[in-house]
Order: structure tokens, then sequence, then C-alpha cells
């Protein structure tokens, strides 16, 4: 992945790849010309349409929800505003994760680009700063129904560009008027429309899942290794993995995964020599089928947000060139929260059928001592890990129950189904953060009984991962502190990149 100065908002597609790329390289981000040019002629059209106060326009010279029939009078376009964002920064709970936050300045920036939402340049440009000096509003994780896209965090993500709510800057919290005060950056004064445009949109749900999947497509990774570790460990087959089983069952996932079996699994003298067993259990043999099924899942959420990201969510909608306003549903989250509630399930999964490796590398088969300890009895080894994996999948099980089923009433009946996307993607954080648990717990076992079938070797691959391992996680020769080993583990796994090539 090339190393990246600048990006140009409005110059491309997002992609999570592409933003994934954005935020390692720390990319300073500028406004393209072309989305100047696509802002302002919305914006000047705008300004002429709202001149004529006979014909109502929701948002710009109305109320909003159930006020939409409120005739707001010009004078007081820009109090409607502000008065929108004040009243809708109602965000609760616990604080959005510095990178979210990042993410939701650019992922609004690059919404309002696309010239269909009659903001200013210079609101654009704000957010933009905002993102390039690493200045952080303040905002909480609950409170958005994904229904009229995400108000409440949204309103306290852009509170301070009109002088209000808190921020983050350098490690130290700052008014929304000390920040502006700081850069000598004047208060944005919101004109018709603005407020609405920064609040309506799915920029926190959206936010949230591109996080996850980031997160999710590297453990899906570490998920594989440490399957196909864990298939060493306990003496497994390859047979399961052989590329004509998969051709005539051939979901795309199970393809990938057999292939990435074969590769991980080439030249290891463990595989290779000679078994008693005919078979092994469902959690080892039908690795590509669990494995490749959450690919599969992870593959399309990936194109769904893709579309989403790149999508105006706001609402109304502004064409300039048909001279129309339309207030229409984009700001629903319904696309989203479902795929978010299918990523959840797909990959808790993972974690559910890696808890079951672990547990039969404990069982004291295939030639590996109880528990993996050479004295078992004296030592209990291995067997509480496996009950600290068993009671995070069990939470995850909890949280992978859909959140989009739910849906209650707001805003006086106008918003009369709702989305519920934001806790569906809040939650994938939650799922993720067991997940590693999980994936440190697997890799401890499956690398303990590696070491117990010497001096046979493991592939190239594995070995690699196994010397690197254990520069910083030994062997257990007798009990120890497995909190600690733990912690260890998912430090190692933090900062060290699986490369299945």
């Amino acid at each position: 992945m090339g190393r990246m100065e600048t990006y140009a908002i409005g110059s491309s597609l997002l992609t999570y790849d592409l933003i994934e790329k954005i935020l390692k390289s720390k990319a300073r981000l500028t406004l393209s010309d072309e989305a100047r040019q696509k802002i302002q002629k919305c914006r000047d059209y705008l300004d002429k349409k709202e001149e004529d106060l006979s014909k109502p326009i929701y948002g710009v010279t109305t109320g909003f929800g159930s006020l939409c029939d409120r005739t707001i009078s010009k004078d007081q376009l820009s109090t409607l505003q502000e008065n929108l964002v004040k009243s809708h920064s109602c965000s609760v709970g616990t604080p959005v994760a510095p990178i979210v936050v990042k993410l939701m300045l650019l992922l609004k920036a690059h919404a309002l680009s696309m010239g269909f939402s009659g903001v200013q340049v210079q609101t654009v440009e704000r957010i933009i700063d905002f993102y390039n000096y690493s200045i952080y509003p303040i905002v909480y994780d609950r409170g958005s129904l994904g229904a009229s896209g995400d108000l409440a965090p949204l309103a306290n993500l852009f509170l301070p560009l009109i002088g209000e709510g808190e921020v983050i800057y350098e490690g130290k919290k700052y008014t929304g008027k000390g920040i502006l005060d700081e850069f000598g950056w004047e208060p944005i004064k919101l004109q018709s429309k603005e407020g609405l445009a920064l609040l309506n949109g799915t920029q926190f749900m959206s936010s949230n899942g591109i996080k996850a999947l980031i997160d999710g497509w590297h453990l899906v990774n570490c998920f594989d290794m440490f399957g196909a570790m864990s298939l060493e460990a306990y003496d497994g087959r390859i047979e399961p993995f052989w590329n004509c089983i998969q051709q005539v069952r051939p979901h795309p996932g199970q393809i990938e995964t057999g292939d990435v079996f074969r590769r991980i699994l080439k030249d290891s003298e463990i595989i290779e020599h000679e078994k008693e067993h005919v078979q092994d259990p469902y959690s080892f043999r039908c690795i590509p089928q669990v494995h490749g099924a959450v690919k599969d899942a992870m593959h399309h959420v990936t194109e769904v947000l893709h579309i989403e990201i790149n999508s105006v969510t706001d609402n109304p909608t502004v064409f300039p060139d048909d001279d129309l306003v339309v207030s229409g549903g984009n700001f629903h989250g319904e696309p989203i929260a479902l795929v978010f509630d299918y990523m959840g399930v797909a990959l808790h999964e993972l974690g559910n059928i890696s808890e079951r490796r672990v547990a039969q590398l404990i069982d004291g088969k295939r030639g590996l001592p109880e528990f993996l300890v050479a004295k078992p009895g004296l030592n209990s080894g291995f067997m509480i890990p496996q009950y600290a994996a068993a009671s995070v999948v069990s939470q995850n099980k909890m949280y992978a129950w859909p959140a989009s089923c739910d849906s209650i009433v707001s805003s006086n009946g106008q918003e009369d189904l709702v989305s519920m996307g934001a806790n569906s993607a809040t939650k994938l954080h939650k799922i993720v953060d067991n997940l590693k648990i999980i994936a440190a717990i697997e890799l401890m076992n499956a690398a303990q009984g590696i070491d117990f079938r010497r001096p046979l070797k493991s592939s190239p691959m594995i070995e690699k991962v196994m010397a690197d391992y254990r520069k910083v996680v030994p062997f257990v020769e007798d009990d120890v502190v497995m909190q600690e080993y733990i912690a260890k583990t998912m430090d190692f796994l933090e900062h060290y990149e699986i490369v299945i090539e």
C-alpha cells in the first residue's frame, strides 16, 4: 500500500481500502476543484430558489419532522438551522473513538462534495480543517435511530462549526468557541438547508461500519492463519481443503478458503506425514465452508457499504440541473442496518468455530497432552483460557441478535419506522473486540500444540509466525499467569500483520 500525501475530496469514489490507506498514510484532505464547483452551483441555485416563499421547501423554508407545515420567514432561516443543530445534539453514552470521529468528518465532507446538498463551500472546507488538524468533536455512541440519518451524533459532531459543543485537540478538551479562537476561525453562519444537510445522513453508521470492516477483514486473515495452525497442532488432514471438493460446491468464499489453506500449509512436514485417523471434527474439516461463508458475507457487506458511502443521504435532495428540490428518504439506514447485523452474525461465527478448535486441542487427543501441558494434574495448563473464549463467544451470540428487527416510532409519528442501524453498527465493535480475545487464545493454544509436534516442522509460513510469536510468548512448561500471556498475545496481534502469500 503506497504512501499518500494528500487526497482530494470529490476526486474519486471511496472504498474501505482507500480509506484505510488515507488513514494509515495520515494523508491531508483537500477539496477538489470539481467538488468546489458542484457545491457552489447547488448553493447558488438554492439561494435563488428560497426567494419565493409562496412555495414551501421542506427544511429550507419550513420546520422539520412533524413541524414540516410551519413556514419560516426569510430573516429567520439561518437561526432555524442553528437551532436545529443545537436542539438535535442529543447523543449520549460513551464518547466515540477518535478514529470513528475522523471517519465521520471524512465521509460527510465526501457526501457534501457531490453537490446535491446546498451547503456553502466554506462549510465543507471547515469540516476538512477539523480532519486535517485532528480536531475531534466529542460525539457519544448512543442516540441515533438510523432514521433521518444519524441526527443526534451528527449534531454533536458539527456543533463546534458554530462555536458550540466540545472537542478534543492534542489531548486537551476545548469548547467549540475555544477551538475556533485557537485557530483564529470565525463560526460558520449556517445558511438555509445547511443544518439539515449536516445532520441528515448516515455517516455515523457508515463510519462505525467502515472501522468494523477494516478490523473484520484483518480478523478473517488471522483466523485463517490460526485455523491452519490449529489444524497442524491437531494433526489434521489436508483433504478437506483440496480444490476438487470446493469446485463441486463452488461458493466463492469456500474456494478462496481452500486455496488460502493450501498456500499456508505448503511444504509442511506435519500435514504431509501419514495420519492414523480418517477424518477430523467439523471445526477443522468444515473450515472452508464456515470461513468461506463468512468471507462471502463480508464481501456483500463491503459492496453495500461502498454504495452507501458514495451516496447522497441527506434530505431534501437538491437537483439544480432539473430545477428540483425533492423530499425523500435517502437518510433511512435500512440498507446498512441489515448488512451490519449480517456482518455481526458472520464475524461471530469465526469466533464460534475458533473456540471449538481450542476445545479440541485441550482434550488430550491425537497425541497431545491433556490441557496442552506435559504434567496435567499438577498443572491446569490451557484449561481456563478455553473458559474465557467460551465466555466471550457466548457474549457475541447476544451481540449478534439483529438490532434492525426493532423500531420505535418518533417525531410525533412522522418517523414511524426506523432502522436502528446505529445500534447495528456500534455493536459490531463489541463483537470485534471479543474476536480479538478469541483469536489470541487460539494462537496461544495452536502454537503450544505445534511445539508438541517437534521435531516435525510446519510450513515456512507458519514457522515464521511461530518464530515471531515465540519472541513475545514462550512455550508453557508449567502454570503461569495466563491473563498476562493473553494480554501479550493480543498486543502481538495488534501490531503484527498476518501475510498470506
